[in-house]
């Protein structure tokens, strides 16, 4: 695992959110040879903006000009994610950017990549990512297969190595185009989220494998 502290950061790690957005479509969407079978969830809720009003949140650092939030400092490095009602739990490590600008995600589809280069979950401000592979190479169902079966108002918990663990409340989920993953989902400022993401049919081998991205956005427990 890598060090999240920032020393010995690639020149990648500057990379724009358009860019990063490419990569881990890439990562993601070349993994299986096969498709897992399951059906495209539905979406629920509305994506969490940056600007909208924090309600209960008393970590949150709001401008009170722009709404922007300000980090107020490194958070501790995750090192687990529990979604107790779809019985999901995966052990999370740091992931960045490889030296061929693609995003690392874990081999094992066990197993989450928190993006380093953005906030970590608990920080006061912005999107924290983790990302998963549905499945693995052989199409067995990885960790992340079960977000397709979350529902809103499940509870999200998300171990860090030094500090308490951080709560969340899962708010929506939607269903993107491989091309199309929202500017926000790696934003470093405004409302505090939790972004995970992996993939969703339709499969096209001829295409690049998964042709969509199943999106589900927490905010902290109030």
């Amino acid at each position: 695992m890598r060090s999240s502290t920032g020393a010995g950061r690639p020149p990648a790690a500057a990379v724009g959110a358009a860019a990063v957005v490419a990569v881990v479509l890439a990562a993601l969407l070349v993994w299986s040879l096969r498709p897992s079978g399951t059906s495209v969830p539905s979406d629920f809720g509305t994506r969490p903006r940056a600007q909208e009003p924090v309600t209960g949140v008393s970590s949150g650092v709001l401008d009170d000009a722009s709404g922007e939030g300000k980090t107020s400092g490194p958070a501790s490095e995750p090192t687990a994610l529990r979604v107790p009602r779809v019985s999901l739990e995966a052990r999370v490590q740091d992931v960045g950017i490889r030296n061929d600008g693609t995003v690392e995600v874990p081999d094992d589809a066990e197993q989450a990549g928190w993006y380093r280069f953005g906030p970590a979950p608990g920080a006061s401000a912005g999107s924290a990512v983790l990302i998963g592979h549905v499945d693995d190479r052989t199409g067995d169902l990885g960790a992340f297969a079960k977000l397709y079966g979350v529902r809103k108002g499940d509870a999200v918990t998300v171990a860090r190595g030094d500090a308490t663990p951080v709560r969340y409340e899962v708010t929506a989920r939607e269903v993107v185009d491989k091309d199309r993953l929202p500017d926000d989902v790696f934003r470093r400022h405004g409302r505090p989220v939790l972004t995970l993401i992996t993939c969703a049919p339709p499969y096209d081998r001829e295409h690049g494998g998964y042709q969509r991205n199943l999106l589900v956005y927490a905010v902290p427990a109030g």
